[in-house]
């Protein structure tokens, strides 16, 4: 049975698909899955042992509706569903199972504080649920991430002091308010007592200069000098994570990292926290929860957005100025 799967954007989003897709594979015999996302996104999945066939958007959508026709699909699975998603689903005509978005419960939650309307299942579990037609289960192993042997960092990609150890820091994220401020970030390095490696694409490679200037030696900033699948294997390679809302918290899952998640705009409550599965921390070599959330606590305006936003809408960020950094850093002691 011939699946195609659509997840287009972006990287945390599609990898919070895997453990769909690994349980369709595993639980449909002979399912051949497809997958479609951004070109842009290809290195996300593109070693996914459970995908057959990727298929990439880029600027014409015509286009890629005439290939996907070519394939003679079965099914097809939208974890994405939005105007593309439902111009394909047209156009190829065969059956097709839908993700939930819950767009409406979210605008209730984030434009109207009203925080009881959306389902407690996490999104991971909701793109299984879209698979229940078929019989798919969740099979309670998590995220999955794949990277190529040649992207695996060595020990000498990293400096001598971060060879026994590192905390990995992503500083990225999508949109400002997902960020911690520079002052912030060079708080929460001061206080943490332990090597630390910024992780980050091309466009943190400024500010990540500026927080490792406060101590060369602890903070190496690796922000813009590896590659996605690169920047995935210092995570990998990590003892644990701390992270914005952005992709990397969620690849930390897959690799089974312990992570501090610092929420701004966003929230848990949209049910996309970190996400381990049935993962239990004793079997991770842990004696406490495999992650923790950082929120400021009584804030009416938080979460204001499903995404993030480019700036603060009432002007004072109060969701990431107000941050615990001294808390922060205590869990990082803990957990190591």
């Amino acid at each position: 049975m011939k699946f195609l799967v659509i997840r287009f954007s972006s990287i945390g989003d599609i990898v919070l698909t895997t453990a769909a897709i690994r349980c369709l594979k595993q639980q449909v015999p002979d399912a051949e899955i497809h997958f479609l996302t951004k070109e842009s996104f290809k290195p996300v999945t593109v070693h996914n042992p459970y995908i057959s066939q990727f298929h990439y958007f880029k600027d014409d959508l015509n286009e890629t509706i005439a290939a996907l026709k070519a394939q003679n699909f079965d099914w097809i699975i939208d974890l994405h569903k939005n105007f593309r998603t439902w111009r394909i689903k047209t156009a190829l005509k065969v059956p097709a199972l839908t993700y939930k978005k819950l767009s409406l419960h979210k605008f209730f939650l984030t434009k109207l504080g009203i925080k009881n309307k959306i389902p407690n299942r996490h999104i991971v579990e909701r793109c299984i649920d879209t698979l229940a037609p078929l019989g798919v289960q969740n099979d309670g192993k998590g995220l999955d991430y794949f990277i190529a042997p040649e992207d695996h960092i060595k020990a000498e990609d990293l400096p001598t002091a971060h060879c026994a150890g590192y905390v990995a820091l992503v500083i990225g994220a999508s949109y400002a308010t997902k960020k911690l401020p520079l002052l912030k970030l060079q708080q929460l390095c001061k206080k943490i007592n332990f090597p630390i490696v910024l992780v980050g694409g091309p466009e943190d490679a400024k500010e990540g200069d500026a927080v490792a200037a406060i101590d060369p030696i602890k903070i190496y900033n690796a922000c813009g000098k590896f590659s996605l699948n690169e920047s995935a294997s210092i995570v990998q390679k990590s003892r644990m994570v701390i992270s914005h809302d952005t992709g990397l918290q969620y690849i930390a899952c897959a690799f089974k990292k312990p992570v501090l998640a610092i929420w701004g705009s966003t929230s848990p409550m949209l049910q996309v926290e970190p996400y381990y599965g049935e993962a239990t921390a004793p079997a991770m070599g842990l004696s406490m929860p495999p992650y923790q959330n950082f929120i400021v606590p009584h804030l009416t305006c938080q979460p204001c957005s499903n995404y993030g936003t480019k700036k603060c809408p009432k002007g004072h960020f109060n969701c990431m100025m107000l941050q615990d950094t001294t808390a922060i850093a205590a869990a990082v002691e803990k957990y190591l």
